[in-house]
């Protein structure tokens, strides 16, 4: 389904569930205006349709331990297939590295990493990120208190 064809409903069933994804049916189907029916069916809908591709608690990093977040620049030497196959493997074995982003500009990716501390970093680093063959080079930004940190995207209303 491309955004276009969601409707009204649909985008306020998917700002709702952004909210609060352990919202009971009824409760959703009342804040969109919706039965509850008609509204589980839709929720089906988007969810078979992949437009929901997963529910997940957003925990507090630092809650649990985890008080190092950092962006971290990547360039590799040269981007051939079995560099970026080799790159894209370690990378998605790491459990510290929450995302990882092809990018225009000087590097090649950009990575989110959470760590507890400084030394788990600096044992991130050296002991993995360093050690993947292919890569020439990494920035790390450090991060500090974040001004905005959302997880919910912006659904407007379709101009009619």
């Amino acid at each position: 389904m491309l955004s276009n064809e969601l409707d009204r409903i649909d985008r306020r069933i998917l700002a709702e569930l952004q909210r609060d994804a352990r919202i009971a049916n009824v409760a959703l189907a009342e804040r969109v205006g919706l039965s509850p029916s008609p509204c589980l069916r839709r929720v089906k809908r988007l969810e078979s349709e992949g437009i929901i591709r997963r529910y997940s608690a957003v925990i507090d990093p630092a809650g649990v331990g985890l008080g190092l977040s950092c962006f971290i620049s990547v360039t590799l030497e040269r981007n051939v297939e079995q560099v970026l196959e080799v790159f894209e493997a370690e990378i998605a074995e790491r459990p510290e590295i929450l995302e990882c982003w092809p990018v225009t500009g000087e590097a090649d990716f950009l990575l989110k990493v959470i760590t507890a501390d400084l030394g788990a970093y600096e044992r991130l680093m050296r002991d993995h990120l360093l050690r993947i063959p292919g890569i020439s080079s990494t920035k790390t930004s450090f991060l500090l208190t974040p001004v905005k940190n959302e997880t919910a995207l912006p659904l407007e209303e379709p101009r009619e």
